[in-house]
């Protein structure tokens, strides 16, 4: 019978464990979800005890499990919509901006991380479907990206709970979805939009694959990050953008404690991060 009590060595050792690995930072408010979470994963692997589970993540050639743990201590909690003033600003004022200045016609990139179970990256599309007629003449890839594989599975699936599409209009609901029992099914046609990919963004080696973004929603992820994982995900956000592309952060994320790289736009609708233009 495995020991799944979680000591107060066992929760340091997971702590720093789990940081190097993601970025995420839990502190000892968080301790009774990372016990609860923490002993299941001890269970399921049928381990002696959370330290003997630490110790064979710690030593590596553990990959599959480290993904069973980041699946069980991320934590993902969304719907459609949300703070919609910030794809208002999209359609309104940042997108405007960028096929202005454009000279040339190469697709317009947005990068929508994490994902979760796909509503921010699906609201995207819908808001260009909907509010965006230059979508007729400009072509747009919608990347969108997640640490955690099981919800990145859910998201391309695309079936969703009154609560998570409560905000869509109904005409919305209407054209995009269809009801199947008590959820909602979104057309293959707004889910072929989307382009789902796995990304630890604070792993430098995965988030290279990404250049050239004209436009990244990171929202309500760094508030999870200590200091340092921030600046080294800023970084990051910095680097995968074109000159003058644009970051959208959550409502309370500050780009001015994280980075000194971006220029604050002040938008009719939202505050906006920037890349300089004249940027290397």
């Amino acid at each position: 019978m495995p020991h799944t009590k979680v000591s107060d060595d066992d929760f340091r050792q997971f702590r720093d464990y789990f940081h190097r690995e993601t970025g995420i930072h839990f502190d000892s408010s968080k301790r009774y979800f990372v016990d609860k979470r923490l002993s299941e994963r001890v269970r399921e692997t049928e381990s002696i005890s959370a330290k003997a589970y630490l110790t064979r993540l710690a030593q590596g050639g553990a990959d599959i499990e480290l993904q069973h743990l980041i699946n069980a201590m991320t934590v993902n909690e969304t719907y459609f919509l949300r703070e919609e003033y910030q794809f208002k600003a999209l359609v309104e004022s940042v997108l405007p901006e960028i096929v202005a200045r454009r000279s040339h016609r190469r697709p317009i990139r947005i990068w929508c991380v994490p994902s979760s179970t796909g509503e921010e990256p699906y609201s995207v599309a819908l808001y260009l479907i909907e509010r965006w007629p230059a979508l007729a003449t400009w072509d747009v890839e919608i990347l969108s990206s997640d640490i955690d594989t099981e919800v990145l599975e859910r998201a391309r699936i695309g079936r969703y709970s009154p609560r998570s599409v409560q905000h869509l209009p109904r005409a919305w609901l209407a054209r995009h979805f269809t009801r199947c029992g008590d959820d909602y099914q979104l057309s293959h046609e707004v889910r072929d939009a989307v382009h789902f990919t796995r990304c630890n963004l604070a792993a430098p080696r995965e988030t290279r694959a990404f250049r050239d973004i004209d436009v990244i929603f990171c929202r309500n992820l760094l508030i999870y990050f200590d200091d340092a994982s921030r600046r080294q995900a800023a970084d990051a956000l910095y680097d995968a953008l074109a000159p003058g592309g644009f970051v959208m952060l959550g409502h309370s994320e500050s780009m001015a404690r994280m980075s000194s790289l971006f220029r604050a736009r002040k938008f009719p609708q939202a505050i906006v991060h920037q890349r300089p233009e004249d940027a290397a």
